[in-house]
């Protein structure tokens, strides 16, 4: 089995995730080639461009890795709750600011964005595909337009006998 059939089988188990109030905006993109190596390097760049530790290192391990999955919300709106998990008594209205991800963002809808990349990490572990949930990745993805999400997480496979990503 391929680490691309790994990815697919990732954003199966990302898509299929519960969501609150059976709602959908998580969005799921696979990255390889040539925008795998670009998402590397302007990882490695943005962390130089903004003095933000580490993205050279998640960097290298893009680089490394055989692919990236991508899994983040678009334009998801509130439960409309008024349950003060944002830290706002009334529901905010979403994604009215913008640096490295948009927001303010329903708590419950970052928690269907968790428990998507959860399942999704679940699947790859079950096949045995070393993987890590990078942050840095996802903000680079979105700077390059790699996906259209308002928050992201990058998630890179490899296999080698050892994990790349641990103990960097």
């Amino acid at each position: 089995m391929s680490l691309r059939t790994v990815a697919e089988l990732m954003t199966l188990s990302a898509r299929t995730a519960p969501k609150s109030a059976g709602q959908d905006f998580v969005v799921v993109e696979i990255v390889e080639g040539e925008n795998q190596r670009r998402l590397g390097e302007a990882m490695i760049a943005y962390g130089e461009r903004t003095g933000k530790r580490k993205f050279d290192r998640d960097g290298q391990n893009v680089l490394a890795s055989e692919v990236v999955v991508l899994v983040g919300l678009k334009d998801a709106k509130t439960l409309g709750l008024n349950c003060a998990a944002c830290g706002s008594e009334a529901c905010i209205q979403p994604n009215t600011t913008a640096g490295e991800f948009c927001g303010p963002n329903c708590a419950l809808r970052l928690l269907d964005l968790g428990i998507a990349i959860g399942s999704a990490v679940k699947t790859a572990g079950m096949l045995n595909a070393d993987n890590r949930i990078m942050y840095r990745a996802g903000v680079a993805a979105r700077e390059l337009g790699l996906i259209d999400a308002d928050m992201v997480m990058g998630i890179p496979l490899s296999a080698t006998g050892k994990s790349i990503y641990f103990d960097r």
